[in-house]
C-alpha cells in the first residue's frame, strides 16, 4: 500500500480501489451534501492560539472514559456493512483499534455479527443500537452485546427514517440494488475488490440474520422495516433500565435534547449529525458542540463526531469541551485502501497528528485542553 501522509491521501486510495457505488455509499450523504461540507468547514472558523515556552517534551494523549484508559481520545464510529469497503470488515476496524489502545463502536448494520468482533479481539468494544419498534428484537440484541463482553450502550437516534441518499439512489444502491451496465462493468475494473467479494459475501446485517433472512437483501429489508417514526424519550428510559453499563445517545444537535438526555438516564451525548447523511441542511456538529456543552454543564461526558480530518480538529474540539471524537469515513477510507493495515495507517496519521499538534500549542496533555487555546476566526486579536 502506498503511504499516505493524512486522511486525504487515504480518501484518494480509497477512491481507486473500490468501485464507485461503493466508494460513493461510503462518501455519499443526504440531498446536496451541504451538511457533510458543513461539518469539515467548520473547523475553519476556529483558529488554536498556541502558548511557547512551555515544557513538552513528554505529551500525554490518554484519556479516562466511561471506566476505560483510551489510548487517544478518538473512536471509530458505527458504519454500516463495513464490509461494502473491505471483506476483513469491522473485525479489522476493531484490531486496528485496539493497536491504539482504543475502541470501535459496532453498528447494528455491522458486516460481522457482535460475537465475530467479540471473538476476534481482546478488548471491550462498544455497541450502537437503534430505537426500534420491536422491542424485543431491541431486548435480545443488548442481551447479545452484553454477554459478548461490549462495554458501553450506543443509542442512536436520528434515523426515524432514512436520509435522501441521492448518490446510492443514482447508483442503484437501495434496499433492493439494481445496478446499471456501467456500474456493473465499473465493477469488473476492480477484480481485487471483486475477488474479495466472491471470497467472502461479506455483504450481510449479520445482527439481523435469522433462517428467514440468510440472503443479503432479507437483512437489509428486514433492517429497512424496523425504523421506527414513532420513537420517542420513553424507548430511552426503557432501554436505559435493560442496560447495566454505561449508555450514550448519539445524534443530539438540540441542547435541549441533551439535557433530556441526561434526564431519561444517559451517561454521555454524542452532537452528531450523522456525517450529514439524515437531515441535509443541519448544523455543523463543532457549531452546536459549544451550546450542548453549555446545556449539560458538566453532567454528563460529551462527545462529537462529523468532518474529523484532523490531529487539529481534534484538539479545537477537546478545546470547546468535548471528551472524545469519533471517526467514521476515515477509517473506512482504511479499509477500503488496505484492510487492517489501512485502517491503522489512519489511525497513525491523527496519532502522529494529534501529538504534534499538541507540544507546537504548548499543552502537554489532551486533559489540559480548554477553551483559551482557540478562537473564533473572526475574534483574533
Amino acid at each position: 500500500m502506498r503511504r499516505a501522509v493524512n486522511v486525504g491521501d487515504m480518501q484518494e486510495l480509497a477512491r481507486r480501489r473500490v468501485p464507485r457505488v461503493v466508494y460513493d455509499y461510503i462518501e455519499g450523504a443526504a440531498d446536496d451534501e451541504t451538511t457533510a461540507r458543513a461539518n469539515s468547514a467548520a473547523f475553519d472558523r476556529w483558529v488554536l492560539i498556541p502558548r511557547v515556552l512551555v515544557d513538552v517534551s513528554i505529551r500525554n494523549l490518554e484519556v479516562e472514559l466511561f471506566g476505560q484508559r483510551l489510548g487517544l481520545p478518538l473512536l471509530l464510529a458505527p458504519t454500516g456493512m463495513a464490509g461494502f469497503a473491505s471483506p476483513a470488515g469491522e473485525v479489522a476496524a476493531a484490531r486496528a483499534a485496539e493497536r491504539f489502545g482504543i475502541r470501535l463502536v459496532v453498528s447494528t448494520a455491522s458486516a460481522y455479527s457482535l460475537e465475530e468482533v467479540a471473538a476476534a479481539t481482546s478488548q471491550p468494544h462498544w455497541f450502537q443500537l437503534y430505537p426500534w419498534g420491536d422491542r424485543g428484537l431491541m431486548t435480545e440484541l443488548v442481551g447479545r452485546a452484553d454477554a459478548a463482553g461490549f462495554g458501553v450502550l450506543c443509542v442512536t437516534v436520528d434515523v426515524p427514517v432514512t436520509g435522501n441518499r441521492e448518490r446510492d439512489r443514482r447508483n442503484g444502491f437501495t434496499v433492493r440494488p439494481r445496478l446499471s451496465l456501467r456500474d456493473a462493468a465499473d465493477v469488473v475494473r476492480h477484480p481485487g475488490w471483486w475477488a474479495a467479494y466472491m471470497r467472502n459475501r461479506r455483504f450481510q446485517m449479520r445482527n439481523l440474520v435469522t433462517p428467514e433472512t440468510a440472503g443479503s437483501l432479507a437483512t437489509i429489508e428486514r433492517f429497512a422495516r424496523l425504523l421506527n417514526p414513532q420513537v420517542a424519550w420513553e424507548d430511552i428510559e426503557w432501554l436505559r433500565s435493560l442496560w447495566r453499563g454505561p449508555l450514550l445517545i448519539k445524534g443530539i444537535n438540540h441542547p435541549e435534547d441533551a439535557a433530556r438526555a441526561v434526564s431519561a438516564g444517559a451517561d454521555g451525548v454524542i452532537v452528531s449529525n450523522h456525517g450529514g447523511r439524515q437531515l441535509d441542511g443541519s448544523a455543523a456538529t463543532l457549531d452546536q458542540l459549544p451550546h450542548v456543552i453549555e446545556r449539560v454543564a458538566g453532567s454528563v461526558p460529551v462527545l462529537v463526531d462529523g468532518g474529523i480530518r484532523r490531529g487539529t480538529h481534534i484538539v479545537k474540539a477537546l478545546s470547546l469541551g468535548a471528551k472524545a471524537c469519533l471517526i467514521g469515513r476515515p477509517y473506512l477510507y482504511g479499509l477500503a485502501a488496505g484492510g487492517e493495515q489501512g485502517v491503522a495507517a489512519v489511525l497513525e496519521c491523527y496519532r502522529s497528528e494529534l501529538d504534534r499538534a499538541l507540544a507546537l500549542a504548548g499543552c502537554p496533555a489532551v486533559s489540559d485542553l480548554n477553551d483559551s487555546y482557540v478562537r473564533r476566526a473572526s475574534s483574533v486579536r
